[in-house]
């Protein structure tokens, strides 16, 4: 699989309109595209994460925009897109930060809306609504579950979309450079105990005072770095093999050899820890 990654800037003073504008051009103009598989987008490129002011006014239907613009890349350009995340206003009017993958038909295969939301310098918390679901769905013969940014930290998410057969997790984000260390560990981490491969596209440029730390990167299921880009904006290609994550849970099966489930509880008891049957389950 040929997979572009696309990092972008958010500067305050471009509108919505003009960053989508200034994208699409990106995006048709770049011949190289014509061979790429899978193009991968950042976090909240629209309506740029760190402005929580404009969140309200920037807030899409899922129907909108950003998401027109992605069939539309899809169905020229004959790839599947992630769209990277934008602000969407459900029909209840709760905002969520929201993805979805478009294949070269136009049609959405995955939608996910952020389970993790940020508080820690950030306004996310209190402004969107957390989804409550994730999902894969095929890309090139690979079952690929999404993810956003601070999800990262979350290894139990990860999990769960190995659980639910996934190979590969494509990641968008709007991670600070300040945090860059954390950023690299990660996302290695996450592909190497999850035996999968890890596309992370992360924003670039400054929002609200905050530098983004760009260095989109995707890492294989041993932990090998395959490409990392460096922090301008624009275009980083990379060509996987999708067969490696199969070979590599079959060559070291550590998956099969778990033994610890997620916690069950109910009511008011306290989670506990339960010891799984592999040879059971396997």
């Amino acid at each position: 699989m040929h997979i572009a990654l696309l990092q972008l800037a958010s500067p305050d003073a471009e509108t919505v309109a003009d960053r989508l504008a200034r994208v699409d051009g990106m995006v048709r103009a770049e011949s190289a595209l014509s061979g790429a598989d899978f193009l991968v987008l950042p976090e909240m490129w629209t309506a740029g994460y760190f402005s929580f002011d404009e969140y309200a006014a920037r807030a899409e239907p899922f129907e909108g925009p950003t998401l027109a613009a992605a069939r539309g890349w899809a169905r020229d350009l004959d790839l599947t897109v992630h769209l990277g995340s934008f602000v969407e206003v459900d029909a209840e009017g709760r905002l969520h930060n929201t993805s979805a993958v478009v294949h070269p038909d136009g049609e959405v295969s995955n939608v996910y809306r952020k389970v993790h939301l940020f508080g820690y310098g950030s306004r996310e918390t209190q402004l969107l609504t957390p989804g409550e679901s994730i999902g894969t769905s095929d890309i090139n013969g690979l079952a690929t579950g999404i993810t956003t940014c601070y999800d990262l930290r979350f290894p139990e998410l990860f999990r769960s979309l190995v659980d639910a057969g996934a190979e590969m997790a494509a990641v968008c984000a709007a991670w600070p450079e300040a945090r860059l260390a954390h950023w690299r560990l990660f996302t290695t981490v996450r592909a190497v105990e999850q035996q999968m491969y890890v596309v992370a596209v992360n924003a670039v440029g400054e929002q609200a005072g905050v530098t983004l730390g760009g260095h989109s990167r995707v890492v294989d299921p041993t932990g090998q770095v395959v490409v990392e880009a460096g922090q301008d904006e624009g275009f980083t290609y990379a060509d996987i093999d999708t067969e490696l994550p199969r070979k590599v849970r079959a060559e070291f099966p550590a998956l099969a050899d778990r033994r610890w489930s997620a916690p069950q509880s109910s009511g008011t008891q306290s989670a506990t820890t339960v010891l799984k049957n592999t040879k059971e389950s396997a």
